[in-house]
């Protein structure tokens, strides 16, 4: 089994982040070494030039994010993490792809239409075709299985369709056609402020999320001041029916421990939010303050994490190279 994920580098993660995804990693990474098979998890810096990025913030990101999801608990050593840029075999594999996908592929993809709004014309052709660097990234490794979401199932579909097409094409067996991972615990957090709205780096007001850098303060705040209704905890799903905001600190707290919404309703029935909000604040900090301590020490040392993404780096190629070397012999290109 041989796992492939990337994530952009835009910033601090999140708690959305960490129990919808990178917790999951981290489990995957886990399970994946004691069988022996391969997890690569890569900082999508190449996708990130899709739009602008001041170059600067862009470096600082890139470094900042390793060290928040190696906080997280993704292992260099149970795991290969790398940046994008470092292995050029992505871009490489990119554009030979591009005479293989179709333009009417890419014009279905629905987050192109969502990314570019009303104005596709100034959208740049990176962000148009950035499905097929992504279709490049898992077909590079021959990754058999991918952890994605809803919104990204057409993405992985895409990769198939390419993968089969060009084998067809040119009579190979060269690409595998990798299968979804959509974990069934993956925790779907709300924000603080609209339960309606995913938790997002991108919310102007800081106190809709938490993020994996906020001190214990910090977090005590943010959850006192969530969005609730003047209701006391119910017995049962039911009683969620309607409330959003509190649907989204039950399902963050049965998400900490691992619990069924059902079972922390049993827990906690008949308290009011006053209460059960210093009950979650208690346990947010317990299980992010370790993530971090850790992640602020390995943010004074770059050097450590550049060392360690060029390790990942180094073996993500070795793996990539006989991919690569297969589609330029099948394409007929002399190299």
């Amino acid at each position: 089994m041989r796992i492939v994920s990337g994530i952009q580098p835009t910033g601090n993660l999140h708690l959305g982040n960490y129990l919808g995804a990178i917790r999951n990693w981290v489990r995957m990474q886990d399970e994946n070494a004691a069988a022996g098979g391969d997890t690569l998890f890569f900082l999508a810096d190449m996708h990130a030039i899709t739009v602008y990025n001041d170059p600067a913030t862009l470096t600082a990101n890139t470094r900042e994010m390793a060290a928040a999801l190696i906080a997280a608990g993704i292992d260099p050593a149970k795991a290969v993490l790398f940046n994008q840029a470092r292995v050029p075999a992505h871009a490489e594999l990119c554009w030979l792809l591009n005479g293989t996908a179709r333009i009417g592929w890419l014009n279905r993809m629905t987050q192109f239409k969502e990314k570019s709004g009303k104005n596709r014309e100034s959208a740049s052709v990176g962000l148009f075709a950035y499905p097929v660097l992504q279709a490049a990234d898992v077909l590079l490794y021959k990754a058999t299985h991918v952890p994605v979401g809803e919104d990204q199932k057409q993405h992985l579909e895409l990769a198939r369709d390419v993968a089969t097409k060009f084998n067809t094409d040119y009579g190979v067996e060269l690409f595998t056609l990798p299968e979804p991972i959509i974990p069934p615990a993956a925790a779907r957090i709300m924000s603080l402020r609209d339960g309606s709205a995913k938790m997002s780096k991108s919310d102007p007001s800081d106190m809709a999320r938490i993020n994996l850098t906020d001190d214990a303060d910090l977090i005590a705040q943010k959850v006192r001041k969530a969005k609730t209704d003047p209701e006391p905890l119910p017995e049962d799903i039911g009683g969620l029916d309607g409330r959003p905001e509190a649907r989204n600190l039950i399902g963050i707290y049965a998400a900490l421990t691992d619990a069924t919404p059902a079972a922390v309703l049993a827990e906690h029935a008949g308290k009011g939010f006053g209460q059960f909000k210093a009950i979650l604040a208690e346990r947010l900090i317990e299980t992010l303050a370790p993530i971090r301590a850790r992640f602020e020490t390995l943010k004074q040392d770059p050097a450590e994490i550049d060392r360690l993404l060029a390790v990942g780096a180094a073996r993500a190629a070795e793996l990539a190279a006989p991919t690569l070397a297969g589609t330029y012999a099948a394409l007929g290109l002399c190299r």
